[in-house]
């Protein structure tokens, strides 16, 4: 028994003496491995400002730019891994990784399928020139400026500063309206008068007031004016007119400043803009014969 322990113990530290002595001998391949993985590192983020700054003289996209630099920071670092474990005499193994890597691409394919396409119509996005970073635009719900278009989806801050992120296949498969595209929007104001009131001098003096408030109205003309209906209590109307701007948040600004300013215009000359009212009929000669039928059934009691 003690000789056979003896033996264990033999081995066992043949074994550990020769992992040493394989260590030692390795042990420069390793730094230098390290070495260059630090470089790597370091020279794939010195690569992604180069390519940022020489892509972005070429192409006015920032979204194409920041994904071109993604993928050559990418290669560096991938390039750097492979140097390193061929350095480390592990060339056997990185065959096996590239083998192994396939065949897990393949199952992983399968199963994130979802993400594969927001990474590939993220890259599809990147490259649309209607839809850049610093648009204005609406889709699937949210509307906001575009901060960032990655692999991974599709970042809007909205309004009020949130943060929006939109799977970037759900951007693809809706609509999408860009604010940014032109330089013009519409607004459009609804509105009513009382049934007393001038209709004539309610369209002039709207009009008017929409060309005093607006420099981009030059003429009342300009103004669209349409009358729509006899509503319940009051004539209401359609007021129209063109104002520049890119985004939603303008359009907004400028039909608040116009309900201001016609509502100044229409107390100066006592138009009415009435709220709606409900009127409750009671018919006292219906109230009189119930009252005599109440009277005769006493009487008759």
């Amino acid at each position: 028994m003690k000789t056979q322990l003896e033996t264990a113990f033999n081995l066992l530290t043949e074994k550990l003496q020769g992992w040493l002595n394989a260590f030692i001998e390795i042990l420069p391949n390793l730094a230098i491995a390290i070495t260059v993985l630090f470089a790597s590192y370091f020279t794939a983020k010195y690569v992604n400002k180069l390519v940022i700054k020489l892509v972005s003289k070429k192409v006015e996209q920032k979204s194409i730019t920041n994904i071109v630099a993604r993928i050559a920071t990418v290669i560096v670092v991938s390039t750097g891994i492979f140097v390193a474990l061929g350095i480390l005499n592990l060339s056997k193994t990185l065959t096996t990784l590239i083998t192994g890597a396939g065949v897990i691409g393949l199952v992983v394919g399968l199963a994130l399928q979802g993400t594969l396409s927001n990474t590939i119509a993220g890259i599809i996005l990147s490259f649309r020139k209607k839809i850049q970073i610093g648009n204005w635009v609406e889709t699937n719900g949210f509307s906001g400026e575009v901060m960032d278009i990655n692999l991974k989806g599709f970042v809007i801050k909205e309004a009020d500063n949130n943060l929006v992120i939109i799977p970037n296949k759900d951007i693809l498969e809706k609509p999408l309206k860009n604010y940014s595209l032109t330089t013009r929007m519409r607004v459009m104001l609804e509105c009513g008068v009382g049934y007393e009131s001038d209709l004539d001098l309610v369209e002039s003096l709207t009009k008017q007031t929409i060309a005093n408030t607006f420099s981009q109205v030059k003429e009342a003309n300009e103004v669209e004016f349409y009358y729509t209906e006899f509503g319940g209590s009051s004539i209401n109307y359609l007021c129209r007119f063109w104002i520049d701007s890119e985004n939603a948040l303008e359009r907004l600004k400028s039909k608040s400043k116009a309900i201001i300013e016609i509502r100044k215009a229409y107390d100066k000359e006592n138009i009415n803009i009435p709220f709606p009212i409900r009127t409750l009929q009671f018919d006292n000669k219906l109230a009189l014969q119930k009252s005599g039928t109440l009277q005769e059934e006493f009487s008759n009691n």
